[in-house]
């Protein structure tokens, strides 16, 4: 219930070659970019009983897992002649190496880049063109490190950069591997890099399945990392917009780096600038090779397909990538905090506070009281917390409350609030600790109970509803428990949470000596 602090999404642009006659990447057969059907028509799987997958855990998941280590989580479903693809990649931000920061996130936009085959009109060329470029920007690190040879010597290499950039661009197709999915009736191709995971994810016409394993399987096996310093530079951009001109982001930046100084948690996802401009193609070329193999990837199906077919399709395309490289190391973790944390920033924007407790990892087994909590804090507009802020004292414009910002690793249980003038974030966040001692006096009644365990039902409905938020669910909880059940159980062991379990957590996690507190303050505020 938190805003999203994190996740750093690719944004495709729009290309300008126009009156380019369309070219057929080899690894894509002919009769799937020319209108043919790709498998007879796909016939609608037998109906579920509702009751029986009310939970989620009697789902019809087929699993297939393959020699090399890659699994499968299929999931037929009648309904919308469509199929939702989700690749779950085992690595995110707080495995970029020291030095790399920002490394995941800028892997996952090179492999929207295309392949050997696609994106390219002849790969061998390009890869000189590649091999100079990098050089240069060998030699701009150098100097940046070591400067040697006089004023302007950089500006030189940037010039001569640029130059082979563009020279290199008579070989690439720009967005080819995009244009053929979006051709053929793709919704949403897209990824996102989170703390823990990478995760791409497309839709396609049921009749179109099978390009997404002939598409996937390339891009796995031989990805290309072209077009690597304009990348960059798109990713500097993103970066300014996304974090140091957003009041939201600046804030968040701010309160995980003052609460995890051991851990990555405190390290934004899209890295740090003097990082980023130091990464080099050999740098992210071994980042995918250690750690994109077979063994971390998850991939969920999700929508009215032929899950024996599927099958036979992802040992067709996938089962000859090699099984490679391992799984990340665990992140350094962070000590115990033994007193109270206070951090500010300034922004030319209205004030805001984060208030933060560190708690256990969101596969503890206090994880369940941790998110009925929230719900009982801020859940609703009958919710305590938001009843007393935003309702009855009127001294916040809204609050939010959840925990992260991962969950495989100890994080933070985090209230957010927007004060309303001529409130300041001290007024609020008083009011924030009387309202958590009153919980402690007067515990959650039968009825705030029920209503959160109505909306935990309501909330299941919803996300059984959607193909897509559907195949997110099952891929992120195979990779995270093992188990894709397991995020299924949890909305059980959430509705099964009563008082005892409440008070408990407040009365452990809920203490001075583990918080952290982060102000936003306007820019002209004395």
């Amino acid at each position: 219930m938190t805003p999203d602090d994190g996740p750093a999404r690719r944004r495709v642009r729009p290309t300008g070659h126009r009156g380019r006659r369309r070219r057929v990447p080899a690894c894509v057969p002919a009769l799937l970019l020319f209108g043919a059907p790709l498998a007879p028509e796909v016939a609608a799987p037998q109906r579920v009983d509702a009751d029986r997958i009310s939970d989620g855990t009697g789902l019809p998941v087929e699993e297939v897992v393959l020699a090399n280590g890659m699994r499968f989580l299929l999931l037929e479903r009648t309904g919308a002649p469509t199929v939702s693809f989700v690749v779950h990649v085992g690595v995110g931000s707080i495995h970029d190496p020291p030095g790399q920061t920002g490394v995941s996130h800028f892997l996952e936009h090179l492999l929207f880049k295309g392949t050997t085959t696609i994106g390219t009109t002849d790969v061998a060329l390009e890869r000189i063109h590649m091999d100079a470029m990098d050089a240069v920007h060998d030699s701009i690190v150098q100097e940046g490190v070591m400067p040697s040879a006089g004023p302007g010597v950089v500006e030189r290499l940037q010039a001569r950069l640029e130059a082979l950039e563009d020279s290199a661009r008579a070989y690439v197709i720009p967005n080819e591997y995009d244009q053929i999915l979006t051709s053929h009736g793709a919704r949403g191709p897209n990824a996102t890099t989170g703390y823990e995971a990478t995760t791409y994810y497309v839709s396609l016409p049921s009749n179109r399945a099978k390009l997404w394993f002939v598409l996937e399987s390339d891009r796995m096996r031989s990805p290309v990392l072209r077009e690597f310093h304009t990348e960059r530079r798109v990713i500097m951009e993103e970066r300014r917009l996304r974090t140091e001109t957003s009041a939201p982001a600046l804030l968040s930046a701010t309160y995980y780096g003052a609460a995890f100084t051991d851990h990555p948690y405190g390290v934004p996802p899209i890295g740090y600038a003097e990082d980023l401009l130091r990464l080099s193609r050999r740098e992210v070329e071994a980042h995918h090779q250690r750690y994109y193999g077979p063994g971390q990837t998850t991939i969920a199906i999700v929508g009215r397909f032929e899950a024996d077919s599927a099958a036979v399709w992802a040992e067709r395309y996938f089962g000859t990538i090699e099984r490679r490289g391992a799984a990340p190391p665990a992140p350094p973790p962070e000590g115990v905090q033994v007193e109270p944390r206070r951090v500010e920033t300034r922004y030319d924007a209205g004030p805001a506070i984060r208030i933060g407790w560190k708690v256990p990892s969101g596969l503890a087994p206090e994880s369940p009281a941790l998110q009925v909590l929230a719900n009982l804090l801020v859940g609703s507009t009958d919710a305590r917390l938001h009843r007393r802020l935003v309702i009855d004292d009127r001294i916040a414009a809204s609050v939010f409350a959840g925990t992260g910002p991962g969950r495989l690793h100890p994080g933070l249980f985090t209230i957010q609030a927007i004060p309303i003038a001529p409130h300041a974030p001290e007024d609020v966040e008083a009011a924030i600790y009387s309202e958590l001692d009153r919980l402690r006096r007067v515990p959650p009644t039968d009825g705030e109970l029920r209503r959160v365990r109505r909306a935990l039902l309501a909330a299941e409905v919803r996300r059984l509803a959607s193909a897509e938020g559907l195949a997110f669910q099952l891929a992120s909880s195979q990779a995270a428990w093992g188990d894709w059940r397991e995020t299924f159980r949890l909305q059980e062991r959430m509705r099964a949470v009563g008082r005892d379990e409440i008070a408990r957590v407040l009365d452990v996690y809920f203490r001075p000596e583990g918080r952290t507190v982060a102000i936003l303050r306007p820019a002209e505020e004395p």
